[in-house]
């Protein structure tokens, strides 16, 4: 191992002290009961609610993912990508955060999002939260491996071999979860508020020095105009592939065919990436768990301009990459690992390492969160909601813990099955979640006449067609190859309002407690 590699774990080594320490912090604080560990007793500050669940809901697809696409096929994918995700972000805190802070305590103090839909139709046979658990348990799963992946390829180039992409995986996974074991939400949230920083800090000085490299905007243009349609908006670069997967080199230079027209349903796809906010557990938690509704204005703020500047960021150094090393990478899983390159070639090794603990940050942000709210959804939704309802709180939380164990050995189990591709795995788990729950969400804050059935029907409606139009309507091709986000969102919405209108209104008690709720203050 060479002084530069050892220098570079060093780095990368100082930061993980420092996470692992914030879970010995707040193990104490964490672990008193249920409420405290899922939630952190609604404590949470304005700056802190706004960066974890912008960094928890980034993951290592921000520094990894976005600017591979970016690299590897142009603008037009990661631009409309990151404009749906921008605007989705905005919509979500201006509509959803305040309504779902003050439902989610109005509705008996509903702690994890199964509780709250179970607690909002006040349902007795626990069938809605019971569905909720099963669809977070899968997706989450599947969501963590995607964060496993992460860790390997780092660890795998700041190694440079492969044979250490297994070791990597399970030794990250294992991490993660010992700190997140430990601590709970506020160890999970504030490692989470860190880890927020890190990655923006590390994606702006990736940025700022790979544009000097690059030549800036004039050398930059120059350079990518040479592959067709490449920073066109509305059309995509279409990489010339060999027989064994690699692409086309001609005199050191990588061939591109003449380029394609990003059609307006591919645009449509990339868009509604931004519907997927309305339904993903691991910001919906930082909504319930902010301190009072008087900081969501701040922590909206916050939260947008973060998430607003950072996209741009990726998405630009994915660009400036093709254009600064124009020939490195020559697959799309390859082209995720750019802002790796990148990093180590600007800075030196020590600083390097602290510049790619921003991709452990992102990573670490996300595959924790996923655990813990898996872990809710058996322990606190399924285990003592369903089928030992008389559970001590000592027996929900050994519970949670076998929980996170069990979510971490399955996503390690997705990270090794051979699709090493950051993005496709995070959209097919973005899309189940998405579909699953947003269109339940809106639908439960902002309309009274929703009923029980209809909440069963739209879940089930959104998670079960996410997973046949991945798997086999999108193979039909043409219009069918859409995101399958958007048309389970769309159907999953449409049988909730159908489904409502058909069954009995609701009771008086729940209309009265969803008024309450328009007009709480906590």
């Amino acid at each position: 191992m060479s002084g530069a590699t050892i220098q570079t774990l060093i780095g990368m080594g100082a930061y993980l002290l420092v996470m692992i320490s914030v879970g010995l912090w707040y193990a104490r604080r964490s672990n008193s009961n249920p409420e405290q560990y899922f939630l952190g007793s609604r404590g949470l500050g304005p700056w802190v609610a706004a960066m974890s669940a912008e960094a928890s809901d980034m993951s290592g697809w921000l520094l990894m993912g976005l600017p591979g696409v970016a690299y590897f096929t142009g603008m037009g994918e990661a631009f409309w990508t990151a404009f749906g995700l921008w605007v989705g972000t905005l919509i979500n805190w201006q509509i959803v955060a305040k309504r779902l802070r003050t439902y989610s305590q109005v509705a008996d103090n509903a702690i994890t999002l199964p509780d709250f839909f179970s607690k909002r139709f006040h349902e007795k046979r626990k069938i809605l939260s019971t569905v909720a658990a099963i669809m977070i348990l899968v997706f989450f799963s599947i969501y963590a491996g995607s964060q496993f992946v992460t860790f390997g390829k780092l660890f795998t180039y700041v190694f440079g071999a492969a044979d250490y992409f297994v070791v990597m995986v399970i030794l990250g996974a294992i991490l993660v979860m010992l700190y997140t074991l430990l601590g709970g939400f506020l160890a999970e949230s504030t490692c989470d508020f860190v880890q927020g920083i890190m990655m923006f800090i590390a994606l702006i000085l990736v940025l700022v020095t790979g544009f000097v490299a690059a030549g800036g905007f004039g050398e930059i243009g120059e350079n990518l105009r040479n592959f067709p349609r490449f920073t066109d908006i509305f059309g995509i670069a279409t990489p010339t592939m060999r027989a064994d997967g690699l692409q086309h080199l001609s005199a050191g230079k990588p061939v591109f065919g003449p380029g394609a027209d990003y059609s307006f349903l591919s645009i449509l796809s990339c868009l509604a990436w931004g519907l997927g906010y309305f339904g993903m557990p691991q910001v919906l938690l930082r909504f319930m768990a902010i301190k009072s509704t008087s900081k969501i204005r701040e922590s909206r703020i916050v939260a947008v301009t973060w998430c607003l500047i950072s996209l741009f960021a990726a998405v630009a150094i994915g660009m400036i990459g093709r254009a600064y090393l124009p020939d490195l990478l020559r697959t799309a899983s390859d082209a995720e690992n750019i802002f790796l390159h990148m990093a180590n070639r600007f800075f030196p090794p020590l600083l390097a390492g602290l510049v790619l603990s921003g991709i452990l940050a992102a990573s670490m942000s996300s595959s924790d969160s996923y655990m813990l709210i898996a872990s809710s959804a058996l322990a606190n939704d399924l285990f003592k909601g369903v089928f030992n309802k008389k559970a001590s709180e000592a027996t929900v939380m050994w519970a949670a813990r076998i929980t996170i164990l069990l979510v971490t050995v399955f996503g390690v189990a997705v990270a090794l099955s051979g699709n090493q591709s950051i993005f496709r795995i995070v959209s097919y788990a973005w899309a189940g979640l998405g579909a699953c729950f947003g269109p339940l969400i809106l639908f439960s804050l902002f309309w009274k006449r929703t009923t029980h059935s209809a909440a069963v029907a739209g879940m089930l409606t959104g998670g079960i067609l996410v997973v046949l139009w991945k798997e086999v309507i999108s193979k039909l091709g043409g219009a069918f190859a859409v995101y399958e986000l958007l048309p389970a969102f769309i159907l999953s919405s449409i049988v909730i309002f159908v489904v409502s209108l058909v069954t009995e209104k609701p009771s008086a008690e729940i209309e009265k407690e969803f008024d309450k709720a328009k007009v709480a203050e906590f």
